[in-house]
């Protein structure tokens, strides 16, 4: 078994894959400062809820957008898999693309390029990846399987928490849509805006991405918003919750 590890902003996702399948997936809260003892009780709980045994895993492959946590979790899944190799992704490793043609490819977020390399893999390209975390990336990746730019954007949550943070009379509501998109009190009024009015953003950029390329492109979305969001897109819109994490092992086995 391969753990696949994605060290986000918020949470830290951990996936089993083993026989060509994610048997278990997992959360645990990124916590800037945790010590890698902490980060070892919350991987080996997870491990440990989902009934695996430690000896079954060969080996372990980390994502991360926050490098002042990334060392204390790769000593933490080290001191777990004693004699598996810890592979953290970073800028050069094998990973499908055939070139990144930005102004700084070196600056492209590692979660930005693991999407990239599962979609490669899995799906039929030219293709948008709308990545919906604590900020809502979208990835182009052309024909040739070059990543070639994208878009950064607020968050879901950020948006909603910004918009009750920074008024006076607008309260905090729950993600779920509001019966109708013509909301009749300031709850749904504030759930139609957040919700219907990210997917017709993701619809609308998705539209004008096509424009620019002068083709059509396969979307796909993950990251833990999109589950809420895809539902409402009118465009056809792959809804893939594992993407990154088929995409680490993807980059495991390139390496490997």
């Amino acid at each position: 078994m391969i753990l696949a590890v994605d060290i986000g902003n918020t949470n830290i996702v951990i996936g089993g894959f083993e026989n060509g399948i994610f048997i278990f997936t997992e959360r645990i809260a990124t916590v800037h400062g945790k010590t890698s003892c902490e980060y070892y009780i919350g991987i080996k709980n997870a491990l440990v809820l989902n009934n695996i045994n430690f000896s079954d895993i060969d080996g372990a492959v980390i994502s991360s957008v926050v490098p002042s946590v990334t060392g204390a979790v790769e000593n933490a899944l080290s001191e777990l898999i004693e004699s598996g190799k810890i592979f953290v992704v970073k800028y050069g490793d094998k990973t499908g693309i055939n070139k990144i043609l930005t102004d700084n490819p070196e600056k492209i977020g590692t979660d930005r390029i693991v999407d990239a390399s599962a979609v490669i893999a899995c799906y039929q390209l030219p293709a948008v990846i709308i990545d919906m975390g604590t900020a809502t990336t979208i990835s182009v990746i052309d024909s040739n399987k070059n990543f070639i730019g994208g878009i950064i954007m607020a968050g879901v949550k950020i948006s909603l928490e910004a918009l009750a943070g920074k008024t006076s009379q607008l309260p905090k509501v729950s993600f779920e849509p509001p019966e109708s998109i013509i909301g009749k009190n300031t709850s749904d009024c504030m759930k139609s805006g957040i919700i219907y009015g990210t997917a017709s953003c993701i619809d609308g950029l998705v539209s004008r991405i096509e424009k620019s390329l002068g083709q059509k492109v396969t979307a796909v979305a993950t990251g833990g918003m999109s589950g809420l969001i895809v539902p409402h897109c009118e465009r056809k819109i792959i809804h893939d919750e594992n993407l990154l994490l088929k995409g680490l092992v993807n980059i495991y086995s390139l390496n490997n």
